[in-house]
């Protein structure tokens, strides 16, 4: 108060003078070329509208882009409906609810059911191995079978040659989310980190390296998913032929490669979800429909219940705010006496 420093001291007019004269000798020293200074960074607007360009096309990160394992089942799908129809002479067996039964599956996007979402993640990586780009992408040695064996055994020399089939996918998933006892929606985040993998290290997903590809992914969903995480020595009590510095060379890996972005919007999970759910519906791998008992009907109610009070306020800020003329104008009602 009074004294010569103050926190308005930015104000004065004499400041403002010699901030701009700085600002003008600062422009004329840009004008160098960045040869001449020896600086070829990257403008930081240049770089983030890459970004923005390329995150619209990858499904990991963009919310309204499409998945890949949908996109590449697609052609499969077609021809098995066909199939379908011809066997079935088009009679449809889904359940459908009535006035009196109402069928309901037990997976929401909150809590997942997990074996059949570990079945649908096998089927969406079965689907990344049949349907890949026959020209492939990279190959990296840290995911090599032959390089980084998870067992003893010798490994056969046609081992990147012959494609997995979907139970055999589904069986090591199954036995390490089993193993950890991890949950459904590490499942999700895994499937989410897989194709991040693939999109940012531009590689295909092989007969020779799927293993410890999905081994990565359900490592970093674990630990970036679950409060409890799984130890890397933890794995090593599973898969017992190989080593904790194997493991947490891949780790460190696949990280590297994800340029540690292990962000999972809430959209994208979203949007993984139904995409499986709609994958699993295509390929007759649909949900258990249960009809709705009177138990289950008072837990929904109760969870609905629970909504609606923790959203009352906001709903009633928002009527408030859009009702705001209704003192200047007021509806009255009145009795109508018809003829």
């Amino acid at each position: 108060m009074g004294g010569t420093t103050s926190c308005c001291v930015s104000g004065s007019p004499k400041l403002r003078r010699n901030a701009h004269s700085r600002l003008e000798s600062y422009h004329q020293e840009s004008d160098l070329s960045r040869e001449e200074t020896g600086c070829n960074l990257q403008h930081i607007s240049d770089r983030e509208n890459v970004d923005e360009i390329n995150m619209e096309y990858n499904p990991s990160d963009h919310p309204r882009a499409s998945t890949i394992f949908l996109s590449k089942s697609q052609n499969e799908v077609k021809d098995k409906r066909k199939s379908l129809f011809i066997n079935n002479h088009g009679m449809s067996r889904r359940k459908y609810s009535s006035c009196s039964t109402i069928f309901l599956d037990d997976n929401t996007v909150s809590q997942p059911n997990l074996k059949y979402t570990i079945k649908c993640v096998a089927l969406a990586i079965y689907y990344h191995i049949k349907n890949r780009d026959t020209d492939g992408g990279t190959l990296l040695d840290i995911f090599d079978e032959k390089l980084h064996p998870l067992s003893k055994s010798e490994v056969p020399r046609d081992y990147n040659q012959h494609d997995p089939e979907q139970k055999q996918i589904y069986r090591f998933v199954r036995t390490l989310f089993s193993a950890a006892q991890l949950t459904s929606e590490c499942a999700i985040v895994t499937l989410v980190y897989l194709e991040r993998l693939l999109t940012y290290a531009e590689i295909d997903i092989s007969p020779g390296n799927w293993k410890r590809i999905v081994l990565g992914a359900i490592l970093l969903a674990s630990k970036v998913w679950d409060d409890q995480a799984v130890w890397n020595v933890d794995y090593c009590q599973i898969l017992k032929d190989i080593t904790v510095e194997d493991m947490n060379e891949l780790e460190r890996k696949f990280l590297e490669l994800l340029q540690f972005n292990i962000n999972v919007p809430s959209s994208v999970y979203a949007k993984y979800y139904f995409d499986l759910r709609s994958l699993s519906e295509s390929n007759n791998l649909s949900f258990p429909l249960e009809p709705l008992s009177r138990e289950k009907a008072q837990k929904l109610e109760a969870i609905s219940r629970l909504c609606d009070d923790k959203y009352k306020d906001v709903r009633r800020a928002a009527r408030k705010r859009s009702a705001s003329t209704d003192n200047l104008c007021g509806i009255r009602w009145a009795p109508a006496i018809l003829p």
